[in-house]
């Protein structure tokens, strides 16, 4: 396969999980910000959002304050910022365009036709202002995100092609769910709060619910939502399939299938294999230990680290 190519189909995943990433983190916030606080900070769901994003520097260039229209219209709409979901949704778009004859029917008509319906919001005026037209917006990339990636998931031969979309993919749910997971820990909770209180009852909820993960909790600990528990499962839990572990073991697999197709293995399923036994070996107790948030900021590390590697090892050759 060309470079040229498989990095198309790498980032046309990364985009659309993107897409997706971007529709939770506002529903969550929008849930978190309708939550009376008593200390008093109304702007810190917002400016959590734009941090678990990535994008804080970007929108303070344009904007003064991390208010609901201004983030909403950051995040989802502004064609400023490159990032955004309308942007990713462009972008996966091209991207897919360019490897048309590597995709199937199906995952074409899933992409194109989101491109197509994206022209039909608006998101400039008062559709960023707009929670009904807000909430459309976000439910339209979620399904996006969903039609895309099942039809990959049941029309793709299993080759190259296949492997290189699902490392994209995996790349950039793992970097989303170590950013969340680090942003509430750290930002969303007032210090006026002690944790286990009720508004941190329904910071975590909010969390889970942004990971598609609330039942998955229920089911695993039947018991109320507890931070260490939340960390555990969206660390630690290789069933829960947006957890950092379960991205690790798809990533080193699908890796390993590329080094055998090509006949060598390299510097990027090497440190794919290092990251996945240190999330192995870790235990939860140990993370608080020693900290979360220095544990997360190493897992984004080395998580931009695999994907500059790969870049090099695959993509830019």
């Amino acid at each position: 396969m060309l470079a040229r190519t498989a990095d198309n189909l790498y980032w046309l995943s990364r985009y659309v999980e993107r897409a997706d990433f971007l529709a939770r983190i506002i529903e969550a916030t929008q849930r978190l910000a309708a939550v009376p606080r008593a200390s008093g900070k109304d702007e810190t769901e917002w400016e959590s959002a734009l941090i678990a994003s990535g994008a804080e520097e970007a929108f303070h260039a344009n904007y003064d304050v991390a208010d609901e229209p201004n983030v909403v219209r950051f995040l989802a709409f502004s064609e400023d910022n490159p990032s955004s979901i309308r942007n990713c949704i462009e972008y996966a778009r091209t991207n897919a365009r360019a490897v048309r004859t590597a995709l199937t029917a199906e995952m074409w008509d899933a992409i194109n036709s989101a491109w197509l319906d994206l022209q039909g919001f608006n998101g400039q005026g008062d559709a960023a202002h707009d929670r009904e037209e807000t909430s459309r917006f976000l439910e339209f990339a979620k399904a996006t995100s969903l039609v895309f990636d099942g039809s990959a998931y049941r029309t793709m031969l299993r080759n190259d092609a296949y492997w290189f979309s699902r490392v994209g993919l995996y790349i950039e749910r793992a970097d989303n769910t170590a950013r969340i997971l680090d942003v509430k820990y750290h930002v969303l909770l007032p210090d006026t709060e002690s944790i286990g209180g009720s508004l941190d009852y329904y910071q975590w909820t909010a969390l889970l619910r942004s990971v598609s993960a609330l039942t998955a909790y229920r089911w695993i600990y039947r018991e109320s939502v507890q931070p260490w528990l939340v960390a555990d499962l969206l660390i630690l839990k290789q069933e829960m399939p947006r957890s950092l572990l379960a991205c690790y073991d798809a990533l080193v697999r699908f890796l390993d299938e590329i080094g055998q197709a090509y006949g060598q293995q390299g510097p990027g399923q090497r440190h794919a294999r290092t990251v996945m036994r240190r999330l192995e070996h870790a235990s939860i107790k140990d993370i608080f230990q020693s900290g979360l948030h220095e544990f997360l900021t190493e897992f984004v590390e080395d998580n931009r680290q695999l994907g500059d590697i790969l870049a090099q090892q695959y993509l830019l050759t």
